[in-house]
């Protein structure tokens, strides 16, 4: 629980599981339990595990794919070996903020 307090809740509420482990019976139902019994009582905990989880990260992967700004987060060798490591979470940190402050 390292994040800002304000979104605490709405990340509570806001769970959603993907890939292939996931598909375990059950899972959903022992995330919510264990997650429950760490937050605080107050908090609304909602797990979505919707059916086609198994396959999300191939769909969002897709999706993203499909942008017209996909292009934009591409990182070059070149950048790659000018900046190192680090142009990883810049490049994809700006793009994000972007993202976050002018689709809301």
């Amino acid at each position: 629980m390292r994040c800002d307090i304000d979104i605490r809740k709405d990340l509570f509420a806001n769970i959603v599981v993907s890939g292939g482990t996931t598909m375990y019976t059950g899972i959903a139902d022992r995330m919510q339990k264990e997650i429950t019994a760490l937050a605080p009582s107050t908090i609304k905990i909602k797990i979505i595990a919707p059916p086609e989880r198994k396959y999300s990260v191939w769909i969002g992967g897709s999706i993203l794919a499909s942008l017209s700004t996909f292009q934009a987060m591409w990182i070059t060798k070149e950048e790659y070996d000018e900046s190192g490591p680090g142009i990883v979470h810049h490049k994809f940190f700006s793009i994000f903020t972007y993202f976050a402050t002018n689709m809301s």
